[in-house]
């Protein structure tokens, strides 16, 4: 189906929820008539744009007949309409069908960051750091609110492993193609001969997921206390306020020791534990049907090497698009969006691709 065709039934479903509206019995359930105005004001834009682009379209038409006109002045007339008409309908064309994409249904909600220091030892720790800097950054400058759920700090400062929870609308839309192993090329402060080392750390974007939408048996969850710990393993706290949770079905394991009450600790890693019993389910789903994580740009997987940081030569390469920028100290301040303005224009072409959305 062509997005012209795709474009009309919607616009058929837009007039039939319209006459839904404008009639009485509808508003006595309030659930669906909440379903039917969410899915109008959906479809209102896209619809205006097409009725806008079939205007046009006819406009430009009648110009172009006008052309075989014996009449000079009318064919001087259409000419200058035919300039006018050809830029829009041509940026109608190429808007639309991006408009038709199915939508990600996550790409609203909030998500949880879990940066983990790879190969590279003390080095991949300090590294895991400057990812969580540029990450809160980054979420700074959008507006959106940033929580550190769970750190486990190394010896030197970095860390072994930090999760925090960014709020704010269309998160995941912008952070979902993050996820996967980055890599830093540098000259470590404690390296005296001045050798480039390179180093790891993974990073794992999860959208955060609501009770509602995954439900936990508590009599499936395994939950241990005991003391928070700092680095090098020292006693920060004199009462077992630290939290571990499993969920046995799964095997997949939390621990939370941030906050200095118990209660704080085990909310912390129930929601943690919902995103990964998420994110988990839906990687078995997308592996049956061997379109694992083939919706990102790449694969996306946390084990593929997506990233190098090269601070040497002052620039950022994004393995999966090609993309080479010179702007090392201010991606790692936060200023992602050239590199994931390009990820999504990537995301977007192979979309359209693969749903057939082009010619």
């Amino acid at each position: 189906m062509g997005w012209k065709e795709k474009a009309r039934e919607m616009e058929n479903r837009y007039e039939e929820l319209t006459r839904l509206l404008s009639g009485t019995e509808i508003y006595g359930d309030k659930n669906k008539l909440r379903e039917i105005t969410r899915e109008h004001a959906e479809l209102k834009e896209v619809v205006a744009l097409f009725r806008q682009y079939r205007e046009k379209s006819n406009q430009l038409k009648e110009a172009r007949e006008l052309l075989n006109s014996g009449d000079s002045e009318l064919k001087e007339l259409a000419e200058l309409e035919i300039e006018e008409l050809e830029p829009k309908v041509k940026k109608l064309e190429e808007k639309i069908p991006r408009m038709l994409l199915p939508r990600d249904p996550n790409d609203e909600k909030n998500v949880i960051i879990e940066i983990r220091a790879g190969t590279g030892g003390d080095e991949a720790g300090l590294f895991a750091g400057d990812l969580l800097r540029m990450y809160t950054r980054y979420a700074e400058k959008n507006g959106w609110k940033v929580e550190i759920l769970s750190a486990n700090e190394s010896e030197v400062g970095g860390f072994k492993e930090v999760v925090l929870a960014v709020d704010g609308k269309g998160a995941y839309s912008r952070l979902k193609f993050e996820s996967g192993v980055h890599r830093v090329q540098r000259v470590p402060e404690t390296e005296s001969g001045g050798r480039i080392h390179t180093s790891a750390a993974t990073v794992a974007v999860l959208p955060e997921v609501e009770e509602v939408e995954i439900e936990i048996d508590p009599s499936e969850l395994k939950i241990d206390t005991f003391r928070s710990s700092g680095p090098g393993g020292q006693s920060v706290n004199t009462t077992d306020s630290a939290v571990r949770v499993t969920h046995e079905p799964t095997g997949i394991t939390v621990s939370c020791q941030d906050e200095k009450s118990q209660h704080k600790n085990r909310a912390k890693a129930l929601k943690i534990l919902r995103a990964r019993i998420q994110d988990k389910l839906k990687a078995e789903q997308q592996a049956e049907l061997d379109e694992t994580r083939k919706v990102q740009v790449g694969s996306g997987d946390r084990s593929e090497r997506i990233r190098t940081y090269n601070f040497p030569q002052g620039r950022v390469t994004d393995h999966r698009i090609g993309l080479t920028l010179h702007q090392l100290e201010e991606i790692l301040a936060g200023s992602l969006d050239p590199v994931i303005e390009e990820l999504m224009l990537a995301d977007e072409k192979k979309r359209m691709e693969k749903v057939g959305s082009i010619g």
